[in-house]
């Protein structure tokens, strides 16, 4: 079983939690193997991650990706997410050939469960595998021109055929795609492996990425939200809600933030103090964010519509803020 992560410094701690929440939860694998392809992280944060897989006697590889924006020939912008989410286009092109599928994780995710069943999925027609994202509909097909045929799926955590990537050449399609777009499109690599790939992909259930949207909508919701496009069946709904593998703690409602009450937030407590990050103190700030959230959050969950149209309506702003930011640290 092979496992990859993309991360820089910046998020190591979040990697690490989901790499301890990995080894507790499948420790009956024999040949587990961890990747964390790492845009310049500093040699005492390889060390550390190391370190974590050694204490359960595993091996975690690190991957330097010291200059992802040189692999383009073309200017992109992220739009406020950190350039490292565009270093699952290289897969191929970083992990050794022997390597011929992965479970690919992003940082802010935790493993409940085995993942043996997700790892088991046929993926013999596929390049790519995922979970849909339920609320994504209308504007996927607004700026990717999808049909009422394609499906639209969350990049957070994914099942990649990894021989049939490379002898299909998708890294390059899906880079071709990208740089159709300018380099800059609202989803980043999601956006691009959504519209390269379309009905290429594979839609499992979602208790491979269960995260807000099918925490806090209604199934009859969603499946309004994916109209045209035929949702999962309710049996997966109600799977999900009931035995979830990964969590992925999407969005603003972050575990290692003060002042969040997320309805796995004990799952992330507990992964994270088995890392070596477990004095470190949650980031403040983020208070009087929480506060008015839970309060909307209360009324949100009552009225659907009204909750995913506020949330669309300030998204956007809070991107900005973000993007901002990362000037700041200079990506």
């Amino acid at each position: 079983m092979n496992i990859v992560y993309t991360t820089n410094d910046g998020f190591v701690p979040q990697v690490a939690t989901c790499m301890c929440s990995v080894y507790e939860n499948n420790k009956d694998v024999k040949d587990l193997n961890i990747y964390v392809v790492a845009l310049n992280m500093s040699e005492k944060y390889k060390k550390t991650l190391r370190e974590v897989a050694k204490k359960y006697k595993r091996k975690c590889t690190i991957v330097p990706l010291d200059d992802i924006r040189s692999l383009f020939d073309f200017d992109v912008d992220t739009l406020g997410w950190h350039v490292s989410v565009l270093a699952r286009f290289f897969f191929d092109k970083l992990l050794p050939k022997s390597v011929e599928k992965v479970i690919y994780l992003d940082g802010d995710t935790v493993c409940l469960r085995s993942l043996k069943e997700l790892w088991n999925i046929d993926m013999s027609k596929n390049v790519i595998a995922g979970s849909l994202a339920p609320t994504k509909r209308t504007r996927a097909i607004e700026e990717l021109g999808l049909t009422s045929k394609d499906p639209y799926i969350n990049a957070g955590v994914l099942l990649i055929n990894l021989k049939k990537w490379r002898e299909e050449k998708t890294g390059e399609r899906i880079i071709d795609y990208y740089r159709k777009h300018n380099g800059k499109l609202s989803a980043n690599d999601q956006d691009a492996i959504n519209g390269t790939l379309r009905q290429e992909i594979k839609v499992i259930k979602p208790k491979f990425n269960y995260y807000t949207s099918y925490i806090y909508y209604p199934y009859k919701s969603l499946k309004k939200f994916q109209a045209p496009y035929k949702f999962i069946p309710k049996e997966w709904y109600d799977e999900s809600k009931k035995e979830p593998v990964i969590i992925h703690y999407l969005g603003e409602e972050r575990p290692w933030r003060k002042g969040c009450k997320h309805p796995f937030q004990k799952e992330f407590d507990y992964y994270y103090s088995l890392t070596p990050f477990k004095d470190k103190p949650k980031d403040s700030g983020w208070e009087k964010y929480f506060f008015f959230f839970y309060i909307f959050n209360f009324f949100g969950k009552k009225m659907p519509n009204f909750r995913i149209w506020v949330i669309d309506t300030f998204a956007p702003f809070l991107m900005k803020r973000r993007q901002k930011k990362l000037k700041k640290q200079g990506d």
